[in-house]
């Protein structure tokens, strides 16, 4: 889990940090930086959930993504690209901008799903993207969208959203719930934080309204 890494990179010895792999949720790049890992240290965005122990993995592939959402970057990438493949799942190989891009779209779907459900009564994925919450949960994307997108610094394909519900279907059984906030929601959060201690707008009004609402803040 995301809360053990910072153990994991310090057990690893320093000349085999360059080739550790992380597979966690997140928008890693920083705490890459601030552990002082390689640039092309190997990251993968996993697309793949199992419902109970022992039952086959679901990958992600949807009627918009049939080529599968998993992928992955850097040092490693075509190995565990092919590990996977063996295994029967999908994985792409992205670079730069076109992976960051991925890693923000996959943050938005855990972030936003997870918090729309949460308000609702925690409601599971699948509900989530019902027509009885589009409204509150396309303004929490849209939102997440501009402000992280600046953020990074990258521009995210037309058609989120639609990629995002096409995901959730696939997995429209799984509990919402808003966890490890340092590394999930809280990421978002410190965007508005410093634009509000900047004297700005918050770029985010809804998420933060949000996460009070559920007591998080």
């Amino acid at each position: 889990r995301n809360d053990v890494l910072v153990d994991v990179v310090a057990a690893t010895p320093e000349s085999r940090r360059g080739d550790l792999c992380f597979l966690q949720n997140g928008m890693l790049g920083d705490f890459i930086a601030d552990q002082g890992l390689p640039d092309d240290t190997t990251q993968c965005l996993l697309y793949l959930a199992v419902p109970s122990l022992g039952a086959p993995p679901i990958d992600g592939i949807t009627e918009l993504n049939p080529e599968g959402l998993t992928c992955v970057t850097g040092k490693w990438a075509k190995e565990l690209s092919a590990r996977l493949r063996r295994g029967n799942l999908k994985c792409n190989l992205k670079d730069g901008d076109d992976f960051y891009a991925a890693a923000l779209e996959k943050h938005i779907f855990i972030c936003a799903t997870n918090v729309i459900g949460q308000l609702n009564g925690g409601v599971s994925f699948g509900q989530v993207y019902s027509d009885k919450y589009a409204a509150e949960r396309n303004t929490l994307i849209d939102e997440m969208i501009a402000a992280g997108s600046k953020r990074v610094g990258v521009t995210l394909q037309p058609g989120t959203a639609d990629r995002l519900a096409a995901y959730a279907a696939s997995v429209a059984d799984f509990p919402t719930g808003v966890k490890e906030f340092e590394w999930r929601n809280g990421w978002f959060y410190d965007i508005s934080r410093e634009a509000i201690e900047a004297g700005e707008d918050d770029p985010m009004p809804f998420h933060t309204e949000a996460l009070k609402k559920l007591g998080v803040l």
